[in-house]
C-alpha cells in the first residue's frame, strides 16, 4: 500500500534512539523529508547517515532540549528552514518518571515540561502553517492509562503516566478545534517496547516475567510504533482523529 507520504514534510521528537528512531525510519522509508531532533547530535547524525545509505532521502537534523521554551521555537524555525513548513509533527520524547506518594514538586515539574508542555509548545509553534494549508497531522506517543509498577522496587505512582493522561485530554480537545482546518490529532501509547529505557530501567528476570502478562508473550520493537504511525500520518487516515491507539500486544485491559 502506498502511504502517500513522499515527500511530505515530518518533524519527529525525541529521534535519537527507541521507539523515536523506529518512527523516523518508518517515515524515511515510505519517502518522506524528516527532520529528526533531539539532545544527542551525534546519534542522530548517524541514523541520518543510516538512512541515506539505505536510499532514502537524509533526514535533517536539529539538535536541542525541547524542556526549553526557547529551544522548542528555534527547533520548529530550524525544521522549517530544512525543507519547508512542517506538515506531520510527531511528539515522542518523554519518560515514564515513576515517584513515590512523598515526591516534590520538583519531579512533578521536570515530568510536566517533559511530557505535557514539550508537546504542547512544539504542536503551537508548527501549527500555523498547518491551518493556512487546511492540512496537518499531530501525533503524541504517550503511554497506557492503566498505571503499573515498572520495577520490584518501584510503586505504581508515575508522573508520566499523570502527563500522558493531560495530554491525551488536551489532545481530544484539540482535534475537535482543528478537524474543520484538516488537521488530525491522534495519541498512540505505546505498552512495552524494547528500547534504551526498557533496557536501562528492567532486568531481565523482570523482563521475562513482565512477558507472562503480555497476551502475545514479548515485549514489542521500536518498528510496531512506527509503521502506525506512518499510517496515521498519511492522507488514508483523514478520517481517524480524536483517538488513543494502544500498541501494546494486548497488554491493557481496558484500553488506554
Amino acid at each position: 500500500m502506498d502511504l502517500q507520504l513522499k515527500n511530505r514534510r515530518c518533524l519527529v521528537t525525541g529521534a535519537s534512539a527507541g521507539i523515536g528512531l523506529g518512527i523516523v525510519e518508518a517515515l524515511a522509508q515510505e519517502g518522506a523529508l524528516v527532520v529528526a531532533t533531539g539532545r544527542r547530535g551525534d546519534k542522530l547524525g548517524e541514523i541520518a547517515d543510516s538512512l541515506a545509505l539505505k536510499g532514502c532521502a537524509r533526514p535533517a537534523v536539529v539538535t536541542g532540549d525541547i524542556t526549553d521554551a526557547g529551544a522548542v521555537k528555534r527547533i520548529a524555525a530550524e525544521a522549517a528552514e530544512a525543507f519547508g513548513p512542517i506538515e506531520i509533527l510527531v511528539n515522542c520524547a518523554g519518560g515514564s518518571r515513576p515517584v513515590t506518594p512523598e515526591a516534590g514538586d520538583d519531579a512533578w515539574e521536570e515530568s510536566f515540561y517533559l511530557n505535557f508542555m514539550a508537546a504542547r509548545r512544539m504542536t503551537a509553534a508548527v501549527l500555523p502553517p498547518m491551518r493556512k494549508a487546511k492540512w496537518g497531522r499531530i501525533i503524541n506517543i504517550t503511554g497506557l492509562m492503566e498505571p503499573r509498577a515498572l520495577t520490584p522496587e518501584h510503586g505504581a505512582l508515575s508522573a508520566g503516566v499523570a502527563m500522558k493522561a493531560a495530554t491525551h485530554l488536551w489532545a481530544k480537545g484539540l482535534s475537535r478545534d482543528l478537524g474543520r482546518d484538516g488537521i488530525t490529532v491522534n495519541n498512540v501509547p505505546p505498552g512495552r517496547i524494547d528500547s534504551e529505557q526498557v533496557e536501562r530501567l528492567y532486568s531481565d528476570e523482570f523482563r521475562r516475567e513482565e512477558s507472562r502478562n503480555i497476551p502475545m508473550g514479548r515485549f514489542g520493537q521500536p518498528r510496531d510504533i512506527g509503521v502506525l504511525v506512518a499510517f496515521i500520518a498519511s492522507p488514508l487516515a483523514q478520517y481517524i482523529t480524536g483517538t488513543v491507539i494502544p500498541v501494546d500486544g494486548g497488554l491493557s485491559f481496558y484500553g488506554a
